[in-house]
Parts: C-alpha cells; sequence; structure tokens
C-alpha cells in the first residue's frame, strides 16, 4: 500500500476527496479542513493499493493539486487492515510487479545530480578497480562493484529517454561526463604512481592477468551481460525491491573497463585501453538500450491501465471529464 497526505486549498479538497471516495483501490481517508497553514487549505489522508497509485494520483494532478498544494507518498511496509486487504483486491495485478511512477522518477532525479559524493564514489571504484587488475584480483573488482554509483546517472537517463524529459536527461548526462574522466583519469595518476614507488611492475604483460583480462577483451558475452543487467536494474528500480546484489552486476560492467583505460594508457599500451574503451561503451550502451526497452513496455501497460480507468463515469462528480484526461502525458497518450 502507498500512503498518500494530500495538501490542498478546500473547493479543490473536496474534488479531491470525492475521487478518492470513488475509488475502490483507496482506503483509509481522512479529511481534516482547514489545517494547513502553508499553503493554506485542507488536509487529505488516505491509503491506496500500489498497482493503482500512480493511476489516482494522475486524477489529482488533473485537479492541478501539485500547483495549488502537495502531494505526497509513503511506501507503507505493513497494515492490518481489512479494508486495505478489499482495496488491494480491487486493483488488478500484483504489489510486487506494481510501478509508482512517481516513486521512479523521484529516485532517478535523487540519483541523477552530479555532486561532489558521486564524483567520489566514481573515483574511489575506479581506483579500486584498478589496484584489481594491476594484481589480477577479482575480489577487488567486486569491491569496485560495490562502491561504483554509475548505475544512478544511467537509469536516469533511461527514465529522460521514455519519458523526453531533456532536463532530466541532462543531469544524466552531467553526472556521467564528469564521473568516469575523473575515475580514469585518478587510475591513470595513481598506476603511474605505483610505478614510480616500484610497487607494479614496470611493464603490463596481459597474459599476466588472466582473471581480469576479460575487461579489455570485449564480444558478444559483454553486451549480452550487460543487457541483461540493464533489464535486471530497471526491474529492480521500478519494482521497489533491493537494487544492491543489482549494482553489483551493473557495475561489473562499466567501472572495471574505465579503470582498465586509465591503467592501460599508463602503461602506453594502446590496445588494451581501446579495447577497455570498447568494452565500456557497448556495456554503457546495452544498459542504456535495455533500460530504455524496459521501461518503454512499463509505461505502454501502465498508459493502457490508465486509458481504462479515463472511462470510469466516476470521474464526472469531481469535474474530471470520461474518456480523455486533461494532461495528455499524464494520461501516458
Amino acid at each position: 500500500m502507498i500512503h498518500l497526505r494530500v495538501v490542498a486549498p478546500r473547493q479543490t479538497a473536496e474534488k479531491a476527496l470525492e475521487v478518492l471516495r470513488a475509488e475502490g483501490s483507496v482506503c483509509n481517508v481522512i479529511h481534516m479542513p482547514g489545517v494547513a497553514e502553508k499553503p493554506p487549505g485542507d488536509l487529505i489522508l488516505a491509503d491506496v493499493a500500489r498497482e493503482d497509485a500512480s493511476v489516482v494520483i494522475d486524477d489529482l494532478r488533473e485537479l492541478r493539486i501539485p500547483e495549488l498544494g502537495s502531494i505526497t507518498l509513503d511506501s507503507i511496509d505493513t497494515q492490518l487492515s481489512e479494508g486495505a486487504r478489499r482495496a488491494e483486491q480491487h486493483a488488478p495485478g500484483l504489489p510486487s510487479d506494481a510501478v509508482v511512477w512517481e516513486e521512479v522518477e523521484s529516485h532517478t532525479q535523487e540519483n541523477t545530480e552530479l555532486s561532489a559524493g558521486f564524483v567520489a564514489f566514481m573515483v574511489l571504484a575506479c581506483l579500486i578497480a584498478a589496484a584489481g587488475i594491476l594484481l589480477d584480483q577479482p575480489i577487488l573488482i567486486v569491491g569496485a562493484m560495490v562502491v561504483g554509483p554509475e548505475f544512478g546517472p544511467l537509469a536516469g537517463l533511461s527514465v529522460a529517454l521514455v519519458e523526453r524529459r531533456t532536463d532530466l536527461a541532462r543531469r544524466s548526462l552531467a553526472a556521467l561526463a564528469a564521473g568516469f574522466p575523473a575515475g580514469i583519469v585518478l587510475a591513470l595518476l595513481a598506476t603511474l604512481a605505483f610505478k614510480g614507488l616500484g610497487v607494479v611492475p614496470e611493464e603490463f604483460k596481459p597474459e599476466e592477468h588472466e582473471a581480469t583480462g576479460f575487461i579489455s577483451q570485449p564480444d558478444f558475452f559483454s553486451f549480452f551481460v550487460a543487457f541483461v543487467a540493464g533489464i535486471a536494474g530497471v526491474l529492480s528500480l521500478t519494482s521497489a525491491k533491493s537494487g544492491a546484489v543489482v549494482g553489483v552486476l551493473i557495475s561489473v560492467t562499466t567501472i572495471p573497463a574505465a579503470a582498465n583505460v586509465g591503467v592501460a594508457t599508463a602503461y602506453g599500451a594502446a590496445g588494451e585501453a581501446l579495447g577497455a574503451a570498447a568494452q565500456l561503451a557497448i556495456n554503457l550502451l546495452a544498459i542504456v538500450l535495455a533500460a530504455v526497452t524496459t521501461l518503454f513496455l512499463q509505461r505502454r501497460l501502465y498508459a493502457a491501465r490508465r486509458r481504462r480507468h479515463l472511462s470510469d463515469p466516476a470521474r464526472r462528480d469531481p469535474g474530471l471529464a470520461p474518456g480523455r484526461s486533461r494532461d495528455a502525458q499524464t494520461a501516458g497518450d
């Protein structure tokens, strides 16, 4: 279940109450008139089945509530309520498969900011991966996978492409364009420093790095693994399941390749550097392609569900026209 907190002017709040009362997937509706101070208005609390959350929220958006007040979403982990059980039964589908698009947009916006923290994690991940490559230690590669934060901007870019949001696309691309070069440059400088200190060999011999040699040798499975990882990452994001293991899977296709570009460049191994760069490009393309395809299909399913909801005659009560939406994008058209 999703808990909604709605703040709206009195007249708009009355229409919002009609929307919530008419929807069978909504329960525990509470109305507190005049309690909101900034902005002034009413407070409405309600619980909605996760499967219908975005559909109900889109109706509230048609009432211009985000412009006049606010809509806040919170996930409910546990609720003992027969009314909630009936609301979930009314909504078709399973809660575990439901996509709350407002949550997806919020999560991707938070993870696409070009911040000092993001760049720091990219650099640290590449430094760990560089050490793993130099020592031919897969365990260090796994450590770099855990630290790498790159899936946030990749997911944000995919959402931006599906929803045609140029602002989100610009932020995502800016984070990727800054994070990867920073990681590559620091991996290069660190390798040069290691060589200067004499803690690594003077020459880089690929045949001596059997456990990590795959990083600079792109092939069919490079694309395949990255594509599958992209699907897994999006499903993890949209189904609100834990993404820890998925993050590791996705990072293996990007961070080590970026680090290897820096390591190989420091050794003057042009072939290795080009192979790692090709690996990185293939993996990034495959992840975004898989993510966009998955999100597009999920969005089409939601659009069909939204269109069915628009034909509900109950939309007339709060002044919403049956059969069409005031916002074509909201309706998923």
